[in-house]
């Protein structure tokens, strides 16, 4: 007998699964098989043995090969998924033929060696690359790591990606501790070709577990003159550390950094920190370099946090008035009777009613603003109710009413000024002054109150914004100066309201300060120049060593004697020239990084200076009468890791034009909905 030989069988009949695209139909003599395109098994390809078996093997074959075979599944689920009978609606029947065929695979052998497949011309799928994604979400969005065994998250990866391979919860933390090395290095080398100095901002956490955290972020002025930010450390405080003890901490952190001879000023979140911190440090840093104008401008409080205490001593001292108010909205909202009863009283006395009475939340200050404003627009009704409702108790006398009337004023102005404090657009270190001054003139006025309650709540509030003034007023009016639109008209605008008759005094202190300050930065840029550099006062991120310098004094005598022989300064020049106009458009580092060339010296002192933290206070807390709380999971981390998430994630950003930087082998672009990587 004739030998039989396999022969292909021709397809009288469309086969319409997705399958066939990787099966080859052939017969043998009476029986008909499906050989794997992939592997060459044949398997029963009857057309009574149905598709499933082969879907199975698919399974498996492909998926050896890191193949996504999620096509695979998708003619299949359109069948089975029930038709709905919608009424006056034609229904659309979906041929077979038109389900999108899968192309045969390619294999290429250097693209599987590397874990990624050419599918065609459009799936791809690699393991490393998808693991890579899951670290960056889980960075950039503060996801727990535990996330990763969540069941309904492995469910919905399994679906969306079936050939991704679940990681243990210990690779992903290590795969974020590895982001976050290579982009410390890269964060290093940044901080290290920088032209112009840094300044650093404190900040205290905590957590429910009552442990102590401090986070430590460096802010400055780029070459291209845009402000920027990054969190160097986030460091978890012992138990056994005092106080007095941060010092040695903030130190440790600057000399692992490299940056203690770029350091420009420090910002505390906490107004109230002990002085001998901040002469630890400046002693300590001082040894490699002495601090411009000897320190004058190292040390800065939070604005945002000075404005914080004095509320607070606001609303502790109106307490008694603040809780009548509360219980008295809290009876009108008691019941849906009483609140039409009060309505009906609102109308009655003539009001509109327009606004809603509101129960403040004692962890947010400016709740209890929006309470007492609300309330006393309505205090006519709420005195009318207690003449129609015996069961209202909680009644305000008339001098209890005008107290909070004026403590609302108060509160007020605080809320417009860390409203400008926690604006969408990082503030720079010229908007303070007008702010801060605002304040100032209002605390002396509040003092003169006749009523001796609200002069007294106004003096220790002073007592506090005092202690600011002192160590921060210098700084805020060299900033302002720095502003084209205010220079020294400025100072002398606020200081003759502020300090009167000794104003000329006070203005010149400021106008000396600001010169000294040139001073030394005119020294550096002159020895630079001469190619050599003064020990100290040298540029920014150069540090030596000044024990045995004896002709320090020589090269700021030779600095001050040429200075008359040579041109105006740019000091002089600057403040010669009459101010610009106001602009609520007017971006000053712009304005700066247009003029360097006509004042190449003060435009290096002023990238320094308006890059320096006024506030260090994150806006979501601005009105929070709380400090900064780390949340359980995160606290129970180890200390290594957490400061890995907390600075890794700050790090890594995506750009306008939609570009991820993530320096650990891949780079990735994001596109509207569309992800694309590369390797480097």
């Amino acid at each position: 007998m004739e030998g039989v030989r396999d022969s292909v069988v021709k397809k009288s009949k469309r086969l319409t699964s997705v399958v066939w695209n990787h099966f080859e139909r052939v017969r043998k003599a009476d029986t008909c098989y499906a050989v794997c395109v992939h592997c060459n098994k044949k398997l029963s390809g009857s057309s009574n043995s149905g598709t499933t078996h082969l879907r199975n093997h698919l399974m498996r074959c492909l998926k050896r090969s890191n193949y996504d075979v999620t096509h695979l599944f998708e003619a299949k689920r359109r069948k089975k998924e029930p038709s709905f009978a919608v009424t006056d609606v034609n229904p659309v029947v979906q041929r077979p033929d038109a389900y999108i065929n899968t192309p045969v695979v390619k294999f290429d052998q250097e693209l599987r060696k590397h874990g990624v497949l050419n599918v065609g011309s459009s799936s791809r799928f690699s393991q490393q690359r998808s693991q890579l994604d899951l670290t960056c979400m889980i960075l950039l969005h503060g996801y727990p790591l535990t996330m990763i065994d969540h069941s309904g998250f492995r469910v919905f990866l399994k679906n969306l990606q079936p050939l991704f391979e679940a990681v243990p919860n210990a690779s992903v933390e290590s795969s974020c501790v590895q982001i976050y090395e290579k982009e410390k290095q890269r964060v290093r080398e940044m901080l290290s070709r920088l032209n112009g100095r840094i300044n650093l901002a404190v900040e205290k956490w905590s957590c429910p577990d009552n442990n102590q955290y401090l986070c430590l972020t460096a802010q400055f002025i780029d070459e291209i003159w845009k402000l920027q930010k990054k969190v160097l450390n986030f460091v978890t405080l012992e138990t056994s550390q005092t106080e007095d003890m941060l010092s040695e901490v903030i130190i440790k952190c600057l000399l692992e950094w490299g940056i203690e001879c770029k350091l420009f000023a420090m910002t505390f979140d906490d107004c109230s920190i002990d002085d001998h911190i901040i002469v630890r440090i400046k002693n300590r840093i001082s040894e490699t370099r002495p601090l411009l104008s000897n320190g004058r401008l190292f040390d800065i409080r939070s604005a945002a946090h000075v404005v914080n205490l004095m509320v607070q001593d606001a609303i502790e001292a109106l307490g008694e008035v603040n809780q009548k108010i509360r219980e008295s909205v809290r009876y009108v909202k008691s019941s849906r009777e009483i609140q039409l009863k009060f309505n009906e009283i609102v109308q009655q006395v003539g009001m509109d009613g327009q606004k809603n009475l509101v129960l403040d939340a004692p962890s947010r200050w400016n709740s209890t603003y929006f309470m007492l404003e609300t309330a006393l627009e309505y205090k006519t009704s709420f005195c009318f109710l207690q003449q129609h409702d015996p069961g209202y108790t909680t009644v305000l006398t008339e001098t209890e009413w005008e107290w909070a009337s004026s403590i609302t004023g108060y509160l007020k102005l605080f809320v417009e000024i860390t409203n400008v404090f926690s604006g969408s657009k990082p503030l720079t270190a010229n908007m303070y002054f007008p702010e801060i001054c605002d304040v100032h003139i209002q605390l002396i006025e509040w003092c003169k109150n006749s009523d001796g309650y609200l002069s007294c709540i106004a003096s220790k509030m002073k007592a506090k914004f005092d202690r600011y003034w002192s160590k921060c007023s210098l700084a805020l009016a060299v900033a302002a100066i720095l502003d084209p639109r205010f220079k020294m008209k400025l100072v002398e605008y606020y200081y003759s309201q502020i300090y009167g008759s000794t104003a000329l005094d006070r203005i010149k202190e400021v106008a000396d300060g600001i010169r000294e300050l040139f001073n030394a930065y005119s020294i550096c840029s002159t020895l630079v120049d001469q190619g050599s550099t003064l020990p100290g006062s040298s540029m920014p991120g150069t540090c030596t060593n000044i024990s045995r310098d004896r002709l320090k004094g020589f090269d700021e005598y030779l600095h001050e004697t040429s200075q008359s022989q040579s041109s105006v300064s740019d000091l002089d020049k600057y403040l010669e020239e009459p101010v610009i106009p106001r602009n609520h458009d007017f971006n000053i580092l712009n304005w700066w990084m247009a003029h360097t060339p006509r004042y190449p010296i003060l435009s290096m002192m002023a990238r320094d200076v308006l890059g320096t933290p006024m506030s260090n206070v994150s806006p979501d807390m601005v009105f929070s009468t709380e400090r900064r709380m780390l949340d359980g999971y995160r606290s129970s981390l180890s200390a290594d890791t957490l400061q890995a998430l907390i600075c890794a994630r700050d790090w890594l950003h995506i750009e306008p034009e939609g570009v991820l930087h993530v320096y650990t082998g891949f780079s990735v672009c994001y596109n509207q909905n569309l992800m694309f990587f590369w390797q480097l």
